[in-house]
């Protein structure tokens, strides 16, 4: 820095040391003298702070790389000094990507991970990194760490590091608050937890193991880790081979002693390893109720779920026999995002179902049609995910076996990325808007809404209850599959009894607990988390790795490279056959948990869940903490109960006296009886105001419910409907039914199509050019997966956003068109705004590039080719569409091209995700 800053950069190295034998107070004291140095520094003109902790020596500890760049960040801007410099961080202590997105987030605009260097250069001098050169080796690591800082930043949508940095996206947990105030100032830290002296001890005991080589006992050699896999000595895992090994022969044998031995274990390892839960202590009831008096398994028992795990992430057989051992309960599994194959959802000849009764509704809405909403108990909106906040969900190529792309409707082998929920989801208005299309597209489910436990969580559940939602999940950090990114499932997220106790007491305080279902997961394993949890709130509960684990998972790690040996995590029809998983294997875990709440209960004073759901009063936090780094804790924040009116409901008690509003569509079924019930081609003028939500939705829901998929023939139901339609007109409209518009549209035109036929047009005697107005709004035909949409005139922004099977034809859309796309065909008559086609990985779009803008301006070419309509298929496909158009909507922009189709035709630019082209060449060769 010295030799290469320009004159106007003057740099200054300050050392983050301090001594050791002073403890917390030397600490404090090294933090002071470095904020001071540093002011006087940035007063005496240096422009850049070299914070470094290489002088550390036998008499120099180090001081913590984010204290102390947390320190001197908030300390200069207390003096108004923060503008007039930069802060490079110079550690050996920074190593993973949390690490670099810590110190950029309180402020360091560099990070020099000195260590992490040298480490690389050493195992290459040593062989142990092959093929690659000391300089290869740290550009890759730079690589890889830039891109996992950029896919945090992504997540919490933040588009620039200017903006990340500094911005302090993070809750502490477990550090006293007075620590928090002084050095991480304005991050919010709830519960408490370790001071100075104890961060001072820590960082001493890792100091004399450095240069002391006594302090290390003889027997015992430097700590082997362990965070990423499991190791005798190493870091502890709440699943290990012990853990594993007794919970797999309880279930497996029906084994009472070894279920006893595992939950013994897990609640060990709770309270040793610091979670939450294990630090709170039950407070049994003076008058115990009697045992016998206490509700049976067999109804504590509907009140559990297994976790989202998506068909394609595990295994068929995984995910039949989940489905089959919860509906023997009477619980509920859940589908995960990854659809359904419709042959699930009707009984098997021996009585067992392999439908999930929760089918779950991402933002990426892989296979979601009308029939698979029309066959859920519970539809659950994914807003985030607990263990990967932010984040959606991502399938390999590789294990987009053809099976799995036929239930969600994409190409085998072609990667599946789930965009995160902001693509339909802006607000909470929208989300209320969703939640009312699912309880119009099957009236008779619940709507679940699953959220991340975070601070704040409580206000965005307080929004989803009065948005209409039956039942809100607060998940937490815990757990997340094998595929998880390593980053996510250790930093991401929060412990859910954080989020619960906050959700709980916001819904009392606004007096709307009675109205909804709270539910919590986040690796639940024994009975006594399942009693915390309902203590604090919850009043139902999810189970999902450790409902894996019960059938045969051995944690190996590997979920993402398909090599499953146990046949859970893989779609190789190989490993496959391995899977020995079966039903009463989870009905066995999920009875050991109800038989086991049942002596809790009573113990508490309970006789039924109902009765313990909010119930702080019978937890408190532990006497006696065992950690040393524990006795600063205080739960008053988590275990408070507001001062309320005992009148006010601690759970849910309104839920199945909530009528469903009217709407246009009731009158439309009643009046379309011989069509649904005869199939009897009839059609309906019907006039539509932008009150009327989501017309059409329900319709199709009752011909799915007597057609399934299939659905009726084309046309069986014509609605010719005249106005200005509300939001999500037509939205998963079912194969038979056709609604043509003349009017305009709101937001979510077609949403979810599955088959139906839309079409839309200017009123009758409209003398505008519809070309050049917008006559729907944004995110029309937002995860189509069949059907045909006919646009006269422009959409909004976001039009056709993973669309994965139906065709349309728009004459001019906004920005982000055919985001994420993954099927059907899209023709665009005219502009088509910026970021076209980004993350598009299957389908076509053909585009009418009358300016010549769109390849250089217009489109996201990152996944895509661009290509010229020379084939005869294509000539002939885009042809037929655009005739289409014209006769089903009048349209003059149609009735040009059509009429000139030899000049207008080579204007027209392809546009083909690459990958998406390779896997139909690999299909053809097979095929031939």
């Amino acid at each position: 820095l010295q030799r290469e800053a320009p004159p106007d950069f003057r740099p200054e190295t300050l050392p983050m040391t301090f001594t050791p034998e002073g403890g917390g107070a030397g600490l404090a004291a090294g933090l002071e003298d470095l904020c001071r140095r540093a002011a006087d520094a940035v007063q005496g003109g240096a422009a850049i702070l070299a914070l470094s902790d290489r002088p550390v020596d036998r008499q120099n500890a180090p001081i913590p790389a984010l204290m102390a760049t947390a320190a001197v960040h908030h300390h200069l801007i207390r003096l108004g000094l923060r503008t007039r410099c930069g802060i490079v961080v110079d550690t050996g202590e920074a190593r993973e990507i949390h690490h670099f997105c810590c110190l950029l987030g309180y402020g360091a605009g560099a990070v020099h991970p000195y260590l992490a260097y040298a480490g690389l250069a050493d195992q290459v001098a040593e062989g142990r990194i092959a093929d690659c050169t000391a300089v290869a080796a740290i550009a890759n690591y730079r690589r890889a760490a830039a891109k996992g800082i950029l896919k945090v930043m992504s997540k919490m949508g933040i588009s620039t590091l200017q903006s990340y940095r500094g911005a302090q996206i993070f809750e502490c947990v477990g550090i006293e608050s007075d620590v928090v105030d002084r050095y991480f100032t304005w991050t919010p830290s709830r519960i408490g937890g370790v001071n100075l002296d104890q961060l001072a001890a820590e960082v001493c005991l890792r100091h004399r193991q450095g240069f002391d080589p006594e302090a290390i006992p003889s027997s015992q050699a430097l700590d082997p880790g362990g965070k990423y896999k499991w190791r005798r000595t190493g870091e502890k895992h709440q699943y290990n081979p012990l853990t594993i090994a007794r919970l797999q022969q309880a279930v497996r044998n029906d084994d009472r002693e070894a279920w006893r031995e595992f939950a013994t274990l897990v609640d060990d390892q709770n309270r040793e390893e610091g979670l939450l839960r294990g630090l709170i202590d039950l407070r049994p009831a003076d008058t115990p109720v009697p045992l016998e008096e206490v509700e049976p398994w067999e109804t504590i028992v509907k009140r559990f779920k297994t976790g989202a795990m998506s068909y394609g992430s595990i295994s068929k057989e995984a995910h039949e026999t989940q489905a089959i051992a919860m509906n023997r309960l009477g619980a509920k599994s859940n589908s995960g995002e990854g659809g359904e194959d419709a042959d699930r959802f009707a009984p098997d000849a021996n009585g067992d179902w392999r439908s999930s009764a929760i089918k779950q509704v991402a933002s990426g809405r892989f296979g979601v049609t009308i029939n698979y909403l029309t066959n859920a108990v519970e539809l659950q909106i994914k807003m985030a995910q607990g263990a990967k906040p932010g984040e959606g969900g991502q399938l390999p190529g590789g294990k987009v076996y053809p099976w799995i792309a036929k239930t969600r409707h994409s190409t085998p082998w072609v990667g599946l990325i789930s965009p995160p929920p902001h693509h339909d989801i802006y607000s909470i208005e929208d989300l209320a808007q969703l939640i009312y299309d699912l309880k119009r597209a099957n009236p008779s489910a619940r709507v679940s809404v699953k959220l991340v436990s975070e601070v704040g969580v409580g206000t965005v559940a307080a929004g989803v209850a009065k948005a209409g939602a039956d039942v809100v999940l607060i998940s937490g950090d815990s757990g997340g599959t094998g595929a998880s990114p390593q980053t996510s499932v250790r930093y991401g997220g929060l412990p859910w009894e954080l989020g619960l106790s906050e959700t709980q007491q916001v819904l009392r305080m606004n007096g709307l607990r009675d109205r909804i279902v709270v539910e919590t997961d986040g690796q639940l394993k024994t009975a006594r988390d399942v009693a915390v949890a309902c203590l604090m709130g919850a009043e139902e509960f999810g189970f999902g790795t450790v409902s894996l684990v019960s059938l045969g998972c051995i944690m190996m790690r590997v979920c993402h490279l398909n090599t499953c040996p146990v046949g859970i995590a893989t779609q190789d029809p190989e490993l496959r056959k391995k899977f020995a998983g079966r039903p009463e294997h989870l009905v066995n875990f999920m009875r050991f948990v109800a038989e086991d709440l049942r002596p809790i209960m009573a113990a508490l004073g309970f006789r039924r869940v109902s009765e313990m759901v909010g119930r702080v009063d019978r937890l408190g936090m532990a006497g006696a903490l065992d950690h040393w780094k524990a006795r600063g804790l205080d739960f008053a924040s988590i275990l408070d109960a507001p001062e309320i009116p005992s009148a006010v409901a601690q759970h849910c008690v309104l839920l199945e006296t909530r009528p469903s509003p009217p709407a246009l569509d009731d009158e439309l079924i009643a009046q379309l009886q011989p069509a649904l019930n005869e199939g009897q081609p009839m059609h309906l003028d019907v006039s539509v105001r932008n009150v009327d939500r989501t017309v059409g939705t329900t319709l199709s829901h009752e011909i799915a419910r007597r057609y399934g998929d299939k659905g009726l023939p084309a046309d069986t139901i014509v609605l010719q409907a005249t106005g200005t339609a509300g939001q999500s007109f037509g939205a998963f409209g079912a194969p038979g039914l056709s609604i043509h518009l003349q009017g305009e549209a709101n937001d979510y035109f077609g949403k979810g199509l599955s088959g139906a036929r839309l079409s839309i047009r200017p009123r009758s005697g409209d003398t505008t050019r519809a070309e050049e107005n917008i006559v729907v709004g944004n995110v029309a035909l937002y995860g189509a997966t069949a059907g045909q949409v006919f646009i006269r005139g422009c959409a909004g922004e976001r039009f056709g956003v993973r669309n994965s099977g139906a065709d349309a034809v728009v004459e001019g859309i906004g920005d982000h068109g055919c985001e994420y796309m993954t099927g059907g065909r899209v023709v665009v008559l005219g502009s088509t705004g910026r970021n076209f086609a980004a993350g598009m990985s299957g389908g076509m779009a053909y585009v009418f590039d009358l300016d010549g803008r769109f390849a250089a301006h217009d489109c996201n070419r990152e996944m895509v080719d661009l290509e010229a309509v020379e084939t005869e298929d294509d000539i002939a496909g885009l042809r037929d569409l655009i005739v289409q158009h014209r006769d089903l909507t009048a349209s003059p922009v149609a009735d040009r091209i059509l009429a000139d189709w030899d000049a207008c035709r080579p204007r027209f630019v392809k546009v083909m995700p690459v990958e998406y082209k390779r896997a139909l060449e690999k299909l053809a060769a097979e095929q031939a």
